[in-house]
């Protein structure tokens, strides 16, 4: 393993009289809403990733949770609930004689769920289809370890969960066959969490040492995230639209902009991109620095990652630039801002519009 020392942007959420983390224990993005939510034991917290928490509905969640369509799936306590993201409101409650102790959850993208049983060592899918009446099936009876954060892996056609103990193991079930195999064996010990990003890179987080690790498309090529503060860190989850990955903690959350971690602290400090002010109004503007001419893009996404407007594509003088925000006409909500030069540097600032 090689160690990379990179910038992390890295937000520690602040502790509210009426919200607060007491058992943070899985995060997953809501596109839909543009914002985290979190499993935090006997109620889910709505996290903007800017230290503002607030509940979601009355749900609870205590482990796994997954964001299918416009629903929130999670683990509560034995059973897989489902919560509708735009009411809030409870709309599946599914109960499997015979569990263990239920914990990670991920879904294909389409109509099935898959949880693991970390105390029985079995693997469940559950077909949500009908909300209102899913059904479940056992596909996995012996994962040969102690299954903790499962991963759907659609291009293989698989999938990939992460065990507890110590050397702990990177393993796989094809769905095809539903045969387990063994990816890796690590030197690590107590893995929780496992992730993906949109260039095919796995993240997994581990007790011991408490750490992110970075592997490749194929797992043979490792790296530790330099992420200081870590301290049991549990069910990541990662958000396609804006490449930011939340790390759940018990008493803390943590959010790791990975659009910078391929560039360093001298190259960051060059380019100086701001947003001013934010909240958008039509004062606001985008600033940044370049040592030479550049050809660079400056795009505005939506929350769920889809490209609402180019603010600039062209090539500037080496300069301090500022592109006025004004004129965007923009719904309210959360929008992120991304300049990208054709030297392959992108980076991310978040808009939000009231």
């Amino acid at each position: 393993m090689k160690n990379i020392i990179n910038y992390l942007f890295l937000c520690s959420v602040s502790i509210l009289m009426a919200q607060n983390y007491q058992s943070a224990e899985s995060v997953e993005f809501d596109p839909v809403n543009g914002q985290w939510l979190v499993a935090n034991g006997s109620r889910i917290i709505i996290d903007d990733g800017e230290g503002n928490l607030s509940y979601f509905g009355t749900g609870n969640a205590s482990h796994g949770m997954e964001v299918l369509g416009n629903t929130l799936f999670a683990v509560a306590s034995g059973r897989i609930k489902g919560y509708d993201l735009s009411t809030e409101g409870e709309i599946m409650n599914l109960e499997i004689p015979g569990i263990g102790f239920l914990n990670g959850l991920t879904n294909d993208g389409a109509n099935t769920l898959y949880v693991t049983d970390f105390s029985a060592g079995k693997i469940y899918s559950i077909d949500v289809t009908d909300v209102s009446n899913p059904t479940y099936a056992e596909i996995v009876s012996s994962t040969g370890g102690t299954p903790n954060g499962v991963l759907f892996d659609g291009d293989n056609n698989r999938l990939l969960f992460v065990t507890w103990g110590g050397n702990a193991q990177i393993k796989a079930v094809d769905l095809g066959t539903n045969q387990v195999s063994t990816i890796i064996t690590t030197s690590l010990a107590n893995i929780d969490g496992i992730d993906d990003d949109s260039d095919g890179n796995y993240y997994i987080s581990s007790w011991s040492p408490a750490r992110i690790t970075k592997y490749n498309n194929d797992f043979t090529v490792s790296e530790i995230v330099d992420t200081p503060g870590l301290n049991s860190p549990a069910d990541i989850g990662y958000s396609q639209s804006t490449d930011v990955l939340g790390i759940p903690m018990g008493s803390n959350v943590i959010f790791v902009d990975l659009s910078l971690l391929s560039t360093n602290d001298q190259t960051l400090n060059t380019y100086e991109y701001i947003v001013s002010s934010n909240p958008v109004n039509e004062n606001s503007y985008v600033q940044f620095t370049l040592q030479e001419s550049e050809t660079i893009d400056i795009n505005i996404y939506d929350a769920s990652g889809k490209l609402v407007k180019t603010i600039f594509n062209g090539e500037l003088q080496a300069n301090t630039h500022k592109i006025s925000l004004a004129g965007l006409q923009l719904s309210s909500g959360i929008y992120f801002s991304k300049l990208t030069t054709r030297k392959g540097i992108s980076l991310v600032k978040k808009l939000i519009v009231n």
